[in-house]
């Protein structure tokens, strides 16, 4: 009975660890968004900006990496 309680702890851990991947799409999702909107505006900035918005959705995409090693450590770690 204990070790199924400890079990269920670990995947409760893991389902609350993986909502990190959600607000990671979501974080990506507000970076191209606001990259479109501004190249929109502005067509002849959109080139130079293009790194930035590149460099902001790696940062995005490594919290949800983040997120899901971490739900991966608290499902398969001792």
């Amino acid at each position: 009975m204990e070790g199924e309680l400890i079990l269920l702890g670990k995947y409760i851990g893991a389902g609350v660890a993986c909502t990190g991947m959600g607000g990671a799409a979501i974080g990506v999702g507000h970076v191209v968004g606001n990259y479109i909107s501004g190249a929109l505006r502005n067509p002849s900035a959109a080139a130079g900006q293009m790194a930035t918005m590149f460099i902001g959705i790696a940062f995005a995409e490594a919290l949800g990496i983040f997120s899901f090693l971490v739900a991966l450590l608290l499902m398969f770690a001792v």
